[in-house]
């Protein structure tokens, strides 16, 4: 089969039969080397191959391809734990390759909705501002929308070296790290991180670095997921998916569109970004009849702070819920910077309480709200009058407000915080409101904690 064009690292190969999308392609150049390609487009006479090495030396002369029958196939066991790879998949550890029991299709199996269990369990991450206020549940995919220059990189690594199931009773319990278009600096970071802190003997780690041809930074994500799938659905394994950063899959998906010719939509992105965004979250989740679960924190910086951008636009209307990251609270040396307000959790509601976190969690929670949502209006009316005009509760809320700010949403870089101890801090917060402002709260539970 001879190549027909190239454009930038596709290649167009005509007289093509029985090929089926996205089946890989071995290139053999004249010199002997050797790149691999995968289909992305078919028509009767001709397939457009996207090369993962890049077309550089590639003449229309001097290349033979074969096609392999079958997709990108990832080799799985539970040897792979404690393991690195590059951006699609290849050992990147100097540890030699897998014994696999399994080889595993990248781009995985549809979960029947049916068979789908609800997430219930609570995911601790020993952070207050999530455990406490956008809870994670085990089987759910709850986004991080951040911004260039703001410490994602480090709540990822804290999250992924403090996630446990909370009612955790020896049940096994792994980490997948997938990370696409990162530095060579943030790749040693968070190597290094998971190392140091022991967590890289429950952890797989899938790295493409801003180098590794963009063409890969498409298939990182899928390789993560499947080996999540392999080890909670094989392996009965609970498995915490961190993908970051999202929005570099993107635009690796929009350069490749554009080389493709195809009409973009908004902001020069392709069309299908939904429904392309949708396969990789969707693979979240718990399966009747297995142990194991999924579950996805990706992480994606909003171009701009926007959080309007067709990015988290789109990751918002499939996940449920997103913790939002302030540039503003990130100035003022509040780590980690999540902005309350615009933060949530839609099943947050059924995995907390007496049975799975604390009895008083979810008036707290309520409370906590309304009363920082009553901190913004207060900060309002003080910036037009001036605080000497204030209110003596107004002044209160002011002062809950900092408060707040700084020891609920602030903590360490390596504080773990159990829930008990969210919980804790939160009632002295709301200690320094008036007893008649707490009216998220009943009065049974304000006798019992109010007075403490």
């Amino acid at each position: 089969m001879g190549l027909e064009d190239l454009s930038g690292s596709l290649v167009v190969i005509e007289g093509i039969r029985d090929a089926s999308y996205d089946e890989i392609v071995n290139i053999t150049l004249d010199s002997g080397e050797k790149r691999t390609g995968r289909i992305i487009e078919l028509t009767e006479d001709f397939a457009v191959v996207q090369v993962f090495e890049g077309t550089q030396g590639i003449s229309l002369t001097n290349t033979a391809t074969e096609l392999t029958g079958k997709p990108l196939m990832l080799p799985m066991s539970k040897e792979i734990l404690g393991r690195t790879f590059d951006g699609i998949g290849r050992p990147a550890d100097d540890l030699g390759p897998v014994y696999y029991d399994k080889l595993m299709d990248i781009n995985g199996k549809p979960m029947n909705p049916v068979a789908r269990e609800y997430p219930r369990s609570f995911i601790q991450t020993g952070i207050s501002a999530i455990d406490g206020l956008a809870t994670l549940i085990k089987g759910q995919k709850l986004p991080i929308f951040s911004g260039n220059g703001m410490p994602h990189d480090s709540l990822a690594v804290q999250i992924a070296t403090q996630a446990r199931i909370a009612e955790d009773s020896g049940q096994k319990f792994a980490i997948v790290f997938g990370a696409m278009g990162v530095s060579h600096d943030v790749a040693n970071y968070f190597k290094t991180a998971f190392e140091q802190s022991g967590a890289i003997n429950r952890s797989v780690m899938f790295i493409n670095t801003s180098s590794d041809p963009v063409v890969e930074r498409t298939l990182t994500p899928r390789c993560a997921l499947t080996a999540a799938e392999y080890l909670a659905f094989e392996c009965d394994m609970h498995v915490l998916v961190i993908l970051t950063d999202i929005t570099s899959y993107c635009e690796a998906l929009r350069e490749i569109s554009s080389s493709k010719q195809e009409i973009p939509s908004r902001k020069g992105y392709p069309g299908y970004l939904y429904s392309d965004l949708a396969s990789l979250y969707e693979r979240a989740g718990m399966i009747e009849g297995s142990s194991g679960s999924v579950t996805q924190i990706p992480i994606l910086t909003m171009p701009n702070d926007d959080i309007t951008h067709p990015i988290p636009d789109l990751t918002g209307y499939i996940t449920e819920g997103q913790i939002v990251l302030d540039r503003a609270l990130s100035q003022k040396n509040i780590y980690p910077p999540v902005s309350v307000l615009p933060s949530l959790s839609r099943l947050m509601k059924d995995g907390i309480g007496e049975e799975y976190t604390t009895a008083d969690h979810p008036e707290v929670s309520n409370q906590l709200f309304s009363a920082y949502a009553k901190v913004q209006d207060t900060r309002a009316l003080a910036s037009v009058i001036g605080e000497d005009e204030l209110s003596d509760t107004d002044r209160l809320y002011m002062k809950f407000g900092q408060e707040f700010e700084k020891r609920f949403v602030g903590q360490g870089r390596y504080e773990n915080r159990n829930i008990k101890q969210t919980m804790d801090i939160a009632w002295e917060l709301l200690r320094i409101l008036p007893r008649s402002e707490l009216d998220r709260i009943s009065p049974d539970l304000l006798d019992e904690k109010y007075e403490v």
